[in-house]
């Protein structure tokens, strides 16, 4: 049995009435200290919308700006609310305040005697907030991102709980790419990855719950952005035992076609651990009770080593199996698992992969995307990867391991394979 890590108890941020700040951005994210705001810029920003996104657990706001601004933001109490101020920024001819929606119960926006621009936010409930500028990018200009939820913040540890029945279910965490503002990559017919990944992972996760002995969960299960480090503690959470992010990446060149599966690089590796080490005081267990708070920094490097090494040789299996399933329905870009430095597949206890199901930059495979059909075969093909790698090798403890000691049929033919579509 592989060694796996969690992360134990929770970092809780004090509500109340805050008079000052709680975050400054200038382009990234900050630690969470104010710091004093530069003149405005002579001829100002324009605030050319306002948009809120909203996911089971935390809710996104998007100010699109005509350029880069400084701004301040507070959280305060009694009522609740949010205050953002933009300084010498104005609101475009087309803004106007977004609907309710979230945690969020009323937008209030105004320009202050001081030459702010302010906008308020009414909230429903105490929340924790985040703020940063994102630079421009191929769909976006300039855009000001707060995001406000509780207790799963994006860079919130997670509590995971030991305790695991016999006989138990394998817990397959599906990761749809992107979501909410986040369009992800477009096709030239307006095809938005965000929108067929989660129609694959949906279909993926319907396979791997009628799989006996398997269940899945999804890190989102609608139209709402999921920070990519908690898009890994929720897979934790859930304490699953194998990850996998479901992509349909564009390029340049419109010709390029085909599937690839790609897995956790080394250098990627080496970077997570140097982070789990140094705020292990908040790594603090291994899966089996074993502690790496109060270990020495040598032991500490060997134990979480351990845990990767066994997770990366499982992930590279896993892909392996994925990679040729995907071979039997259709076009394959690389025909070796790929490795990259995705911050999804950091997990240093769960195998991950992330499955670039198509280039929906090729038009004749964003019109597959768009199907019902194609998202089906490729599910299948992806959930006959899964099972053919658990019941190579059953976790001992699970229904998979008794259904392999019984002869259960550990591989579907191809022709199965190609027809799951119908």
């Amino acid at each position: 049995m592989s060694i796996r890590l969690k992360l134990v108890g929770a970092w809780i941020l004090g509500l109340g009435v805050l008079a000052a700040p709680i975050h400054v951005a200038s382009g990234r994210g900050s630690s969470g200290h104010a710091r004093s705001i530069r003149p405005a810029a002579r001829h100002g920003v324009d605030v050319r919308a306002v948009r809120l996104w909203a996911g089971p657990d935390n809710t996104r706001i998007v100010l699109d700006l005509s350029g880069s601004a400084q701004h301040s933001l507070a959280v305060l109490a009694n009522p609740e609310r949010v205050v953002l101020d933009v300084p010498g920024a104005r609101l475009g001819a087309g803004a106007r305040a977004p609907a309710a929606l979230g945690a969020i119960k009323q937008v209030r926006m105004a320009t202050q005697p001081s030459g702010e621009l302010r906008i308020v936010f009414d909230l429903a409930h105490s929340i924790r907030a985040k703020s940063f500028l994102a630079q421009p990018n191929r769909q976006y200009g300039y855009r000001l991102v707060i995001d406000l939820g509780g207790a799963a913040a994006a860079d919130t540890p997670v509590k995971v709980e030991h305790a695991r029945p016999d006989a138990r279910d394998l817990i397959i965490a599906i990761d749809a790419g992107h979501g909410g503002e986040d369009p992800g990559a477009i096709g030239k017919n307006g095809t938005r990855e965000k929108d067929v990944v989660l129609a694959i992972a949906r279909a993926l996760a319907q396979r791997v719950n009628g799989e006996p002995g398997m269940r899945a969960t999804l890190t989102r299960d609608g139209d709402y952005f999921v920070p990519l480090r908690d898009r890994m503690r929720r897979a934790r959470a859930q304490q699953a035992d194998l990850f996998v992010s479901i992509h349909a990446d564009a390029i340049r060149d419109r010709s390029v076609d085909g599937s690839s599966v790609y897995i956790l690089s080394p250098r990627g590796a080496t970077d997570e651990a140097s982070r789990w080490l140094a705020e292990r005081e908040n790594a603090s267990d291994l899966i089996g009770g074993v502690s790496l708070d109060d270990k020495g920094d040598v032991l500490a490097s060997v134990l979480l080593d351990l845990s990767q090494s066994a997770s990366l040789s499982a992930s590279q299996v896993a892909a392996e199996q994925v990679l040729h399933q995907l071979n039997q329905v259709g076009e394959v870009r690389k025909p070796q698992v790929q490795q990259a430095r995705f911050m999804v597949l950091k997990s240093p206890d769960i195998p991950s992969m992330l499955v670039e199901t198509a280039y929906i930059s090729n038009p004749q495979e964003e019109r597959r995307l768009r199907g019902a059909a194609q998202q089906s075969k490729l599910a299948a093909a992806i959930h006959q990867g899964l099972r053919a790698y658990f019941y190579a090798d059953p976790p001992s403890g699970t229904r998979i391991a008794e259904l392999a000691v019984a002869g259960t049929p550990r591989q579907v033919s191809a022709g199965t394979a190609r027809g799951a579509g119908g």
